[in-house]
């Protein structure tokens, strides 16, 4: 997944403090391809995973299918992955026709994604829609709040408005530049360019947290989750070291601040998604990083 370099070392290290105690969780893992799914309707059918800021929706369609929104309270993801054949979004004011390969953010109000040729699509919420938070096959695992995660706010909408926004991700690599990222008001999705083959297990890239999750997204290929729970003064927190092993498709929300790295395991095409939710300072302040920074601003400091 990385060069020589991990692109985000200066980051880890500018991270590094001892852990504290009773923050611990545990990981939350959702293997779509072996599940049935949460909810099924005309020419389609939708599991549903979350974590603590949002719901994750991997949806496999047929032809024609439609997948609605009907006053949706907050900006919302819809990712159509490499070999999609496409989608129409449409709102109240907008329509656009989108090719695979490609992010778009919808946003609040009333919506509709059309699959004309079926395939599949993931789509990002915030716990903002309840009705979805409640589907997730995890629902349960948030009853009792994650203290040491900050509540949830959106960042600033854009100066000139809400409209569908959609980006392209056949961007070419470069060099100090981590991944193909985007962000809008709610969300950060980095889309990493396929990995052809395992990684070298050489140049992994342990790191962790400190205040909130990251979800990692599979869509092809397969990967191992490495997973180590820092030894904090109380042993209450200890917990074994764990390897997830993860076809696709399949999500894993990894809590802080647990020490995670992933490495690609499949001998073809290896595809991830790593997903934040609100967006990542940190990330959003390395300059070229953000494909789209123009269009969205920072908040306020």
């Amino acid at each position: 997944m990385f060069k020589d370099k991990d692109p985000r070392a200066g980051l880890f290290a500018a991270a590094a403090k001892p852990p504290a105690p009773g923050l611990i969780a545990e990981e939350q893992l959702a293997l779509f391809y072996e599940t049935d799914p949460q909810q099924r309707g005309e020419g389609w059918k939708s599991w549903y995973h979350r974590g603590n800021n949002f719901v994750l929706a991997y949806t496999e369609a047929e032809p024609g299918a439609v997948l609605a929104r009907d006053d949706q309270p907050d900006e919302y993801v819809v990712y159509l992955p490499l070999g999609s054949a496409g989608a129409v979004i449409e709102t109240d004011d907008d329509r656009i026709e989108l090719s695979g390969n490609t992010i778009a953010f919808v946003p609040p109000g009333t919506s509709r994604v059309t699959l004309p040729e079926g395939g599949a699509v993931a789509r990002l919420f915030t716990a903002v829609s309840q009705d979805l938070a409640g589907l997730a096959s995890n629902a349960r695992a948030y009853g009792t709040p994650r203290s040491h995660i900050p509540p949830f706010e959106a960042w600033p909408m854009p100066a000139d408005g809400w409209r569908i926004r959609h980006y392209s991700l056949d961007v070419p690599n470069e060099s100090g530049r981590f991944g193909r990222i985007f962000r809008c008001t709610t969300f950060m999705v980095n889309v990493f360019p396929p990995q052809i083959g395992p990684r070298d297990t050489a140049k992994m890239s342990p790191h962790h947290h400190d205040d909130f999750e990251q979800c990692s997204l599979t869509l092809g290929g397969s990967f191992v989750h490495h997973l180590r729970w820092p030894w904090t003064v109380d042993m209450a927190d200890w917990r074994d070291d764990k390897a997830v092993s993860v076809g696709s498709p399949s999500s894993l929300v990894i809590p802080p601040p647990v020490v995670h790295t992933t490495r690609s395991t499949g001998e073809g095409d290896n595809h991830l998604v790593d997903i934040f939710c609100p967006p990542r300072m940190d990330f959003s302040q390395k300059a070229g990083w953000v494909l789209n920074a123009a269009d969205y601003p920072l908040p306020a400091q």
